[in-house]
């Protein structure tokens, strides 16, 4: 139908083309009734561009965005021969000069319209194209040919993001009676450091959305976003047992991202958390710790370290963290510390233990900071996600490495879906949906 649709369109274009070059030769009623049809039917085109179902008002502004701009890049192409020929005819004197500048504006407007109700309709609704596309859309639309090119660059990534999501709509519908997320235990998301829990701004992306689409019950650990582990855990701890006596629920599943399950660990083993918690998925945690952080702390001037320090904690005792801890939370992250941590904070017996690790394939992987820590950390730690190596993430019962196909691999900031952004070779809101599968499978 979409193909239908633009065929349509471009064929009447076509038509209002010619009947304006030509229209000398067409008795006037017949040249004003096809140019009002044409008129009225550009409108509607403009508000319904196309004829097609989607799962949220996002997709379908979307959607028709993306239509609008191939229909005004299918249209300036095609109509190039057009306004040759019509220069041609006026240099030989078969057109009046009026009928073919009356030709140029009316296209010139046409086209305006199309490609301005299009990209309004895509940069304000898009998740995928992020700022850089954005902003490249905007300085080289000034630049002939380039524009057309990345005009069809941003088509591409937006029919992609709009397949993607139609994709995964019609999946979960298909599953929708299985509630294959509906764990007995509740899922508890624990944040990693220098970040809060925010409504406005969901530390965990797309995901919460999609495991409570598949029947997921989803809490968050709510605890500051800088702090020692001990502290961090005692809020952490705090928080479970009042989920688990407002709620009923016995017990949550926790899945932890970075710090978090460090905090989570030391809840569940010294702070009397084990009782109430389930199972523990940690993802990119350093268990062992960063030996980049503990070379950065040795070498950095410690005025320029007591700066960032009380920056952070002026800020974030802005947004709303009591006490933030900068310089505890950082060292908490050290290859030294994590050595100790691990010989104290043991595993508790009736909690499943569980773990997953990703890696960047290069710096150019991840988006700033990440792009510049990653050779630091690989330098020091091997094969890391832009901050944590891929051996320090291993902890508990099973390990899962995740290596994606391509040449981009998944970073710190991916498997939580901090970006918003999709690629090949790994799904995140899906990788979530079948990790808390598996967990229902298992009885938590």
């Amino acid at each position: 139908m979409n193909i239908l649709i633009r065929i349509l369109n471009l064929l009447l274009m076509t038509f209002v083309l010619n009947a304006s070059l030509f229209m000398s030769e067409i008795n006037v009623w017949i040249r004003v009734g096809a140019i009002l049809a044409a008129g009225i039917y550009f409108l509607i085109y403009n508000i319904f561009p196309a004829l097609k179902r989607y799962p949220s008002i996002r997709l379908k502004v979307l959607g028709d965005g993306a239509e609008l701009l191939l229909t005004f890049f299918v249209t300036t192409i095609a109509s190039l021969p057009l306004a040759a020929a019509g220069l041609v005819g006026t240099i030989n004197g078969r057109l009046d000069i009026p009928v073919y500048v009356f030709y140029c504006v009316i296209f010139a407007v046409g086209e305006l319209i199309l490609f301005w109700n299009g990209i309004i309709r895509v940069y304000l609704t898009s998740v995928q194209l992020g700022i850089r596309y954005r902003v490249l859309g905007i300085v080289l639309g000034f630049v002939p040919i380039a524009n057309l090119v990345m005009l069809m660059i941003i088509y591409v990534k937006v029919r992609r993001e709009c397949g993607h999501e139609l994709a995964l709509d019609k999946l979960d519908k298909s599953r929708a009676a299985d509630r294959i997320c509906a764990t007995k235990y509740p899922i508890l998301l624990v944040h990693g450091v220098f970040f809060r829990d925010s409504k406005l701004l969901n530390y965990w992306g797309r995901v919460p959305a999609e495991l409570e689409k598949n029947g997921a019950v989803i809490y968050y650990g709510e605890q500051q976003s800088a702090s020692s582990v001990s502290d961090s855990a005692k809020e952490l701890a705090e928080r479970i047992e009042k989920i688990v006596k407002e709620t009923g629920c016995e017990k949550v599943n926790i899945i932890a991202h970075s710090k978090g399950g460090l905090d989570s660990r030391y809840a569940i083993s010294k702070l009397g958390g084990g009782k109430y918690v389930a199972s523990l998925t940690t993802i990119n945690t350093p268990h062992r710790g960063c030996i980049f952080a503990e070379y950065l702390l040795g070498k950095a001037p410690e005025k320029l370290v007591r700066t960032i320090e009380n920056t952070y904690n002026a800020a974030f005792r802005k947004l709303g963290d009591p006490n933030p801890d900068f310089m505890a939370a950082v060292k908490n992250l050290t290859n030294s510390f994590c050595e100790e941590f691990n010989r104290e904070v043991l595993n508790v017996e009736e909690v499943m233990y569980q773990s997953f690790g990703s890696k960047s394939a290069r710096a150019r992987s991840g988006r700033f900071p990440l792009n510049v820590s990653y050779p630091v950390v690989k330098k020091f730690d091997g094969d890391n996600d832009g901050l944590v190596a891929l051996t320090s993430a291993e902890w508990g019962e099973k390990f899962t490495p995740l290596y994606p196909t391509g040449n981009r691999g998944i970073t710190h900031a991916d498997v939580i879906d901090l970006n918003r952004e999709d690629f090949k070779g790994f799904d995140v809101r899906e990788f979530y949906v079948q990790t808390v599968a598996e967990l229902k499978s298992k009885g938590y």
